[in-house]
């Protein structure tokens, strides 16, 4: 597809919210606001994360395409389980050899996750849309009530989140011009105001049910859960609809780092456990706050840089193609200079 600014800014938004909910985490419980402000965000972040991840994969269904997403995603999936394996050990991440090859570190559940959503793809393309999404949906709120149903494999996750994926799948360009329309947007404001109030109000929502990792047992709600799951579902959806429909279509000079939010999303983990472990950051005044604004946004410039990229290439791409050109300009450079 050719790409869209729209595109873009969305999804450079939505990893800066990653990082700064990640960023934030730690302080939840020190603060309603910013409890509330944590809760609000992962009401959506990943959804709409995800719901664009399914809008680009229109090519997906062949054997070929598989193969060549699985040298995208589970290749890169297991080079990294074993990097933050190694990563936790160095800074005495006290949980570091607990946690076996298939149980995903960090955020690492959504390359697993988003392979997984391609095969299923396979066979949902074929069912009518409607049909299709109800479907997966079901699954997402039965699949709650099996407690063997977790974090390994990413199995939750990757059944919860599935009808965000398959929305983004069947979504066009025509559904993403209806959310800019001016009721659209009226009515998206009323929705993320009303969102945040509710949660304000509400202290003490466990937020495991916007991570869908745990089963309906674990998160304290064994017979009813199915109704909250409903309810987060209708909630995510409406919360992604609100953002998505006020990112802008212009292109801006830093519109292009959206273009990289992989890098982003794997590598921030090495800064925000670090600054965990170490208990390096904290919110006691207003300009603290403003202060992780910043850092949360300087560590998307930096991992979005052509410099981490190329560095990081090998390893995510599996590719040294921006190397050899680093290499090649540095040669052409010194030769120009002699």
């Amino acid at each position: 597809m050719e790409r869209h600014a729209y595109f873009d800014n969305a999804k450079l938004l939505l990893i800066f919210l990653v990082v700064f909910g990640h960023m934030i985490q730690p302080f939840v419980s020190q603060s309603q606001p910013i409890e509330t402000l944590y809760t609000w965000i992962y009401t959506f972040h990943m959804p709409a994360f995800i719901f664009l991840a399914g809008f680009f994969a229109k090519g997906s269904g062949n054997i070929a395409y598989i193969m060549k997403l699985a040298k995208r995603l589970i290749i890169p999936y297991i080079i990294f389980q074993i990097i933050y394996t190694g990563y936790y050990f160095l800074i005495g991440k006290s949980n570091w050899l607990t946690d076996h090859i298939f149980y995903p570190h960090w955020s690492l559940w959504f390359l697993f996750s988003l392979f997984c959503w391609h095969i299923l793809l396979i066979g949902y393309k074929k069912l009518h849309p409607a049909l299709g999404i109800s479907l997966a949906i079901l699954i997402g709120v039965v699949i709650g009530y099996f407690d063997q149903v977790g974090h390994t494999f990413s199995l939750s996750r990757t059944f919860v989140f599935f009808p965000y994926f398959l929305i983004g799948y069947w979504a066009s360009m025509k559904h993403i011009d209806w959310l800019k329309n001016k009721f659209v947007k009226a009515a998206s404001i009323i929705m993320m105001i009303t969102a945040a109030i509710i949660i304000y109000h509400s202290p003490g929502i466990d937020t495991g049910w916007l991570l869908a990792s745990k089963s309906y047992s674990t998160l304290g709600m064994e017979t009813f859960g199915s109704i909250t799951r409903l309810t987060v579902y209708i909630t995510s959806i409406l919360m992604a609809m609100s953002i998505l429909s006020w990112v802008p279509k212009k292109r801006f000079m830093y519109t292009s780092l959206g273009e990289r939010t992989m890098y982003v999303y794997l590598l921030h983990g090495f800064f925000v456990q670090f600054f965990r472990q170490y208990d390096l950051l904290h919110i006691d005044h207003f300009i603290d706050f403003l202060g992780i604004i910043f850092i949360s946004a300087g560590i998307v410039f930096l991992l979005s840089s052509k410099w981490v990229i190329s560095l990081f290439q090998p390893f995510i791409e599996l590719s040294m193609d921006r190397l050899k050109q680093l290499f090649r300009k540095k040669e052409h450079d010194q030769n120009v200079r002699i």
